[in-house]
This record gives structure tokens, C-alpha cells and sequence, in this order.
């Protein structure tokens, strides 16, 4: 019997090279699936830095807006308080100006409130996606060492 034939017989391939194209193979298997999936966790940390950028931008706009509302009605209640008290009407023109006061440090609150909210709310969307793409990435990750770790097994049961 050759020796080929008493390799065949035995389950292992003749070929050395059929025994050493099993390993690459499967390491660029490994290889592709690891860059996919680190470009599935790039793509979901950049649209969860956008999406966070968005609501962090959209808060501070409405923050601004309440904040320059608050100061016009500030200035006018100001302004009125100054007429009233030149007409001789010192007590209304103290609870004019106070009245708005409270209503320029609500607007300002609420302002800070709802910016407030929108940050923490684009920073839980930003971590969720984040998780998310690292997830994928280490289950693309295992997949390819599951696919590396069985073509070694065979190889070794191929050369025993």
C-alpha cells in the first residue's frame, strides 16, 4: 500500500496542501468578519455622536430662545415699572419689576430644565448605540474565532 492510499484510508488528506489551506481560509474568514465588525460599531458610535450632537444643539437652542424671551419681558416690566413710578405710582411699579423678575428667572429655569433634558436624553441614545455596536462587533468577534478554533480542530483530527 502507498503512502498515499494509507492517508486516505486514515481520514487525512494526502495533499499538505489541502491540510495548510484550511487554517488561512478560515482565518480570513476571521479577519473579514472582525472588520465588519468593528465598521458596524464605527457607524453606530457616529450616528449616536451625531444624534447627541443634535439634542445637546436643540436644548441649547430653545434654552437660548426662553432665555431671550425672559429678558424682553424683564426689560418691559422694567421699562413700565419706570413709567409708573415717574406717574407717581411707586408700590405698582415695585410689583411690576418684580413680577418681571420671576417671570425672566421662570423662563430661564424652564429653559434649563428642557436643555438639561434633551442632553441627558442624546446621552443615553449616544450609550445605548455605543453598546449596541460593541455587542455586534464582539459577536462578529466570537463567530470568527468559533470559525478559526473548528478549522483547527480539524486540521488536528486530519493529522492524527
Amino acid at each position: 500500500m502507498t503512502f498515499t492510499v494509507a492517508l486516505l484510508i486514515s481520514g487525512i488528506s494526502a495533499s499538505p496542501f489541502a491540510q495548510a489551506q484550511e487554517t488561512p481560509r478560515a482565518d480570513a474568514i476571521n479577519q473579514r468578519l472582525d472588520n465588519r465588525g468593528e465598521r458596524i460599531d464605527t457607524r453606530l458610535d457616529n450616528r449616536g455622536d451625531r444624534i447627541d450632537t443634535r439634542l445637546d444643539n436643540k436644548g441649547d437652542r430653545i434654552d437660548t430662545r426662553l432665555d431671550n424671551k425672559g429678558e424682553r419681558i424683564e426689560n418691559r416690566a422694567e421699562n413700565r415699572s419706570d413709567r409708573l413710578e415717574a406717574a407717581g405710582h411707586e408700590n405698582r411699579a415695585n410689583r411690576v419689576e418684580k413680577a418681571g423678575e420671576r417671570a425672566a428667572t421662570r423662563l430661564d429655569n424652564k429653559g434649563d430644565r428642557i436643555n438639561n433634558r434633551l442632553d441627558n436624553k442624546g446621552d443615553r441614545v449616544d450609550n445605548s448605540l455605543d453598546n449596541k455596536g460593541d455587542r455586534r462587533e464582539n459577536r462578529l468577534d466570537r463567530k470568527g474565532d468559533r470559525v478559526v478554533n473548528r478549522a483547527e480542530r480539524r486540521q488536528t483530527r486530519r493529522a492524527q
